[in-house]
């Protein structure tokens, strides 16, 4: 996993430039996309966090569906985002390799991940 993730990741990370995407998706879309871009890498939201910081509070089933329709999941960190009970949730690309990337990361910050201000131990 390393090997995969690690040269990308740490490209970015030492500020080497950013990569321009050109995605197509509706204004609804690219919104969540933009707003899953600023979490930081090791920590965790929830469908209903991510549902409050777009200013849309109602609607975590919408930014469920806009987050499933994101196109390029590791450089838009859609696995970065967990059900509100803590489950991993859904993903594209299936929830093993969710847990996987979740921690890959966590072993990045110290091996925990963070949802709202409280640090976990990854399970990977």
């Amino acid at each position: 996993m390393r090997s995969l993730f690690w040269p990308l990741a740490a490209g970015l990370a030492q500020g080497k430039g950013p990569i321009a995407l050109h995605l197509k998706g509706t204004n609804f879309q690219i919104q969540v996309w933009r707003a899953l871009l600023k979490i930081p890498l090791g920590e965790l939201t929830t469908y209903q966090g991510l549902a409050q910081a777009v200013g849309k509070p109602k609607a975590a089933r919408a930014i469920g569906n806009a987050v499933g329709k994101n196109p390029v999941g590791f450089l838009i960190p859609c696995h970065r985002v967990i059900r509100g009970s803590g489950e991993l949730g859904g993903y594209r690309w299936g929830t093993d390799r969710k847990a996987m990337l979740l921690g890959w990361e966590a072993s990045q910050v110290d091996g925990h991940c963070s949802l709202r201000g409280q640090s976990t131990k990854s399970r990977s």
